[in-house]
């Protein structure tokens, strides 16, 4: 019931204005001086309400359907989904209403009205001037739509921009605002969506998976390693139990390079596993083999013996 008490106050000063309109609406065609404009400042504050309510009413609705979706769950794709046409299209129909809005109070005066037809006359010249000039709001605007229907990224999908990571945090008909990691704000038109590659770690699901990378030398046991592994990732709850490998991707001229693969459930947990993963491997080397860790060798003849 809270929802609908917010469109009480605008429309019952909407209706308030049209009862007061065609009670002094034809005696006031008599009065003089200022006065004499009343009915059509009543005339404005009319559709000012009207719009208002309109305006309301969107909000409303837009509780009500997210009432029924809860983005803080673990498994949120389809509420964020949903989340975000519901955002944008809000926006849009906001725009609709405040355009037709603006259009009906213009055209209310007569003055304004004779140039419209003017204009309307001339509309195949004033048209190509128009849209030349508005060429790149309209296509943010179309852009954000579009953004709405296919959907490319929902709001809190994480996403890497610009050589930045972070979230979705704000999608507005004419920009996008990315949450990166350290807090930081990107914003970024939305026709940059539609234009460059970016990368969406979360676009079907939010399951992510996190590689380290461990630098030894050619001593180290890897069946110990893996072991290790084991046992780290089973005393921590960031492992979702889904993914764990540890394989030898590389063999460089003074050190081997090893992989490890975990999987978390989000990109955050992700990123705060590997961490936990590359720091408890690496204090497992120190102090189990740490003959093993990286070394250059030097062999040194018998000539160069008896030279130095």
């Amino acid at each position: 019931m809270k929802y609908y008490t917010r469109l009480v106050i605008p429309l019952l000063v909407t209706l308030a204005l049209a009862f007061s309109k065609l009670y002094y609406g034809e005696e006031s065609k008599d009065w003089e001086g200022v006065w004499s404009y009343l009915p059509h400042i009543n005339t404005v504050l009319i559709i000012c309400g009207f719009t208002w309510c309109l305006l309301v009413l969107m909000q409303i609705l837009k509780k009500l359907f997210i009432k029924q979706y809860d983005i803080s769950q673990e498994d949120n794709l389809k509420a964020r989904k949903v989340l975000t046409q519901i955002n944008i299209l809000v926006k849009v129909a906001n725009f609709i209403i405040i355009l037709l809005g603006i259009g009906l109070i213009l055209i209310s005066f007569e003055s304004v009205r004779k140039v419209g037809v003017g204009f309307f006359a001339s509309a195949g010249v004033a048209g190509i001037i128009i849209g030349f000039s508005a060429q790149k709001a309209i296509g943010t605007l179309i852009a954000g739509i579009q953004i709405a229907i296919t959907q490319p990224f929902r709001l809190e999908d994480a996403v890497v921009v610009e050589g930045e990571w972070g979230w979705i945090e704000e999608i507005n008909l004419n920009y996008i605002v990315v949450r990166i990691w350290d807090m930081r704000r990107l914003v970024l038109p939305t026709t940059y969506f539609l234009e460059t590659p970016f990368q969406n770690w979360t676009r079907t699901s939010a399951d992510l998976l996190g590689s380290v990378f461990l630098y030894t030398d050619y001593t180290i046991p890897f069946d110990e390693l893996r072991k290790e592994l084991d046992r780290i990732l089973e005393t921590t709850p960031l492992w979702d139990k889904k993914v764990k490998v540890l394989q030898v991707s590389d063999a460089k001229e003074f050190t081997v390079e090893t992989r490890i693969l975990v999987s978390a459930k989000n990109s955050p947990t992700a990123w705060d596993l590997r961490v936990f993963v590359r720091e408890k491997m690496i204090e497992f080397i120190q102090k189990n083999y740490p003959e093993s860790l990286p070394k250059t060798r030097i062999e040194m003849t018998q000539k160069d013996i008896n030279k130095a």
